[in-house]
């Protein structure tokens, strides 16, 4: 059965077996039967229990196969040892789509692993699509489904939620009904045996009843599969995401400065970037984006009006607009005139707009139409805080009425406590976001207008160089054929040099006589650097030695180093010495690449020297990607300013830097065996003077 056929039958069924519906109140069966039954599902409800003969005045049947007519949704709630055997009368029955709440699956250990291994190949065998195991279940609020055991059942709106975590969805509903959010569609998918994230949202993309898709993820299985979704999903509609477990525990031995900083998370980052994605950091912002996109289109643009009643708070929110990177709106004279018309002399009209402590609800809501009108303005943050004279709940009523005139969004920061209460709710049934505090309300409009400016650019199309790939290929087998997945640092350079990125001259000596011939050939000063794959930090053994500027020097540096090597590293395979080029560059940077086990290759950016070894001021993005991505991680690191010359620095080739990391992300890409790199350090020249790699380190993948 098509998956769009089967996942319709999930959220909008013309009849519901509840498989395991219980006889006692408080039992999973029996609470979901309830909410079944009373939230106005028009559609027939059957419940199975193999003993009663009816449930809450509905009549009982011992198995699915013997209910009369067709059922488009089973609901299973039976023990887990039970589920297979329900599995194959719903099999018997014709069923496509079932919710199959038990637990006892892979999250109970050896047995249960076991045993949703086979529920999926069940599943898949008998055609049928599964939501869960282990899941609270799903709603839809256009057809009146309540097929979970949360506590209560939101009204309807135009947000859609996906959780991998019941318990944390039942919060979630429970806080939305308090506040009157309105969600259209629910989905628990629990251990995702089947449904998952990614095809919630492709059935999504297209749901009229859908604007907003709000999602709780631990983690994905198909990085780019997910990516590749999230994309096409962003470009129709906001896709806010909390994405749990941040942090990366345990620790993997890793050889790259790319490979220790590249974590899950960062991964997780990047690619919600490059897709659109909207990441919430913690369940307050989730809620905090998830109403601002619900009631409000993203502004056309960053300048933000602020008005207030009170000097402090319009500070705050200035200062958070500063902060986020927004702009204050630029008041135009006529719009001033205006204001000056209905406002007292003392106020401010230079944004934010200070309406004064005695400020009644016409005075806010005439400030607000006001701004609403200037072109300079692409949104209205209104600040108020309950003073004597303040009306709270006229104000509200006020402020609705402009949003609903305007095409531009206007966002509310009430702050108080009971005596905002009702003006609150009244914004909440008007459908304006509305805040506690300045910096939520701004943080929710930076995320709207991020959004807009993702959704207006281009593609972000990756580059092709031309490359040598046959000469890499060789390279990596010789190095397997010699059980190395290390790449020796000749061997690195000659990979980078198949792909166009320039390197030093340099050739390899076997002793110090041939040491100053090859130094003499290349030319001083040169540079001098053990090979061998045994040694990945080289400096911390003597191993390189900069700035030799003669003959004699270059073969004192080459017998000291040999004697180093042999004292601190007896064991260490040694090729020779590299006789290098010295490189006259000022700026040093860092490339490299890491593989993340869900999404794949990942490319990182960032300034050499302690700015990666101290700081980690790196930037990092999924592979492939093209010139806007590769741009944009360079500005995204802190010290970029360095980069562009700043106090009275000399800038330096962006252009050159940027078409590395292409190259990189596309080496990576087309040679998924590379497991981890660094080209460290990258020298790169003023701007037109393009960039040299000095050094790079290559991990491989065993055959």
């Amino acid at each position: 059965m098509p998956q769009k056929s089967a996942l319709h039958k999930f959220f909008e069924p013309k009849s519901v077996a509840v498989i395991g519906a219980s006889t006692k109140p408080g039992k999973v069966g029996h609470v979901i039967l309830r909410n079944m039954l009373s939230s106005g599902f028009q559609g027939k409800v059957y419940p199975v229990h193999p003993r009663a003969a009816e449930i809450l005045a509905q009549k009982c049947y011992p198995s699915v196969t013997e209910i009369e007519g067709p059922v488009d949704l089973a609901v299973v709630v039976v023990p887990a040892p039970v589920v297979l055997t329900v599995m194959e009368e719903c099999g018997q029955k014709g069923i496509e789509a079932a919710v199959v709440i038990s637990a006892g699956f892979k999250e109970a250990g050896p047995e249960g692993i076991e045993r949703e291994r086979e529920l999926a190949k069940l599943a898949q065998n008998l055609g049928i699509r599964v939501v869960g195991p282990n899941c609270l279940g799903v709603m839809s609020t256009g057809s009146g489904l309540n097929a979970t055991f949360a506590p209560g059942f939101p009204v309807a709106g135009k947000v859609s939620l996906i959780s991998q975590s019941g318990a944390l969805a039942t919060a979630i509903i429970d806080w939305s009904i308090e506040q009157g959010i309105g969600y259209s569609k629910f989905a628990s998918f629990g251990n995702g045996v089947d449904i998952g994230a990614i095809d919630l949202l492709r059935a999504w993309e297209h749901d009229a009843d859908t604007s907003v898709i709000v999602a709780y993820i631990e983690g994905v299985q198909n990085g780019p599969e997910f990516m590749k979704v999230t994309r096409q999903v962003s470009a129709r509609k906001p896709v806010i995401v909390l994405k749990a477990g941040s942090t990366q525990a345990g620790a993997r031995a890793v050889s790259s400065h790319t490979g220790s900083l590249a974590g899950s998370d960062e991964a997780y980052n990047a690619a919600f970037t490059q897709c659109g994605v909207i990441r919430a950091h913690s369940m307050e912002q989730l809620f905090d984006l998830a109403v601002a996109f619900a009631y409000q289109g993203p502004p056309r643009g960053p300048k933000v009006a602020i008005l207030t009643n009170a000097g402090g708070p319009g500070v705050m929110a200035t200062d958070a607009v500063e902060r986020v990177g927004l702009e204050l709106a630029t008041i135009q004279a006529d719009t001033i005139s205006t204001l000056r018309t209905r406002l007292p002399e003392a106020s401010n009209f230079y944004n934010p707009i200070d309406l004064l402590g005695d400020a009644d609800s016409s005075r806010y809501t005439f400030a607000a139409e006001t701004l609403l009108k200037d072109s300079n303005v692409d949104a209205v943050l209104a600040v108020l805080t309950p003073q004597a004279m303040t009306q709270p709940k006229e104000t509200a009523e006020g402020l609705a009425a402009a949003a609903e005139r305007s095409q531009q969004p206007v966002l509310a920061c009430f702050m108080g406590g009971r005596a905002i209460t009702d003006a609150v709710d009244l914004l909440n049934r008007r459908q304006v976001p509305t805040y506690p505090y300045p910096e939520r309300a701004v943080q929710a409009l930076k995320a709207m207008v991020d959004y807009r400016m993702w959704r207006q650019e281009p593609p972000d199309e990756p580059v092709a160089f031309k490359a040598d790939r046959d000469a890499v290929h060789e390279i990596f087998e010789r190095a397997r054929s010699e059980a190395r997945v290390n790449l020796d640092a000749m061997e690195a350079r000659q990979v980078l040099y198949a792909y166009g990125i320039a390197v030093p001259k340099s050739l390899v000596a076997q002793s110090a006589e041939e040491a100053a011939e090859h130094a003499q050939q290349i030319g001083f000063p040169v540079v001098m650097k053990i090979i061998s794959p045994d040694i990945l930090h080289k400096s911390d053994i003597g191993g390189v030695r900069v700035g030799i500027r003669n003959a004699q020097e270059t073969m004192d540096a080459y017998e000291l180093m040999m004697l180093r090597v042999h004292r601190y590293a007896p064991k260490a395979s040694l090729q020779g010495i590299c006789v290098q080029e010295m490189v006259q560059r000022e700026r040093e940077v860092i490339l490299g690449s890491a593989r993340d086990p869900q999404f794949g290759p990942l490319v990182m950016f960032g300034l050499g020297g302690i700015y990666v070894e101290v700081l980690k001021d790196v930037s990092f993005r999924v592979a492939p990607f093209g010139q806007r991505h590769a741009h944009r991680m360079i500005e995204e690191i802190r010290s970029a300013p360095l980069l562009h010359g700043a106090r009275g620095e000399r800038p330096c080739d962006i252009d050159a830097i940027a078409d590395c990391l292409l190259v990189v992300s596309q080496m990576v890409t087309e040679f998924p065996e590379i497991l981890e790199m660094d080209i460290n350090p990258l020298k790169v020249g003023e701007p037109g003077a393009g960039t040299v790699a000095v050094d790079a380190r290559i991990t491989i993948a065993e055959k």
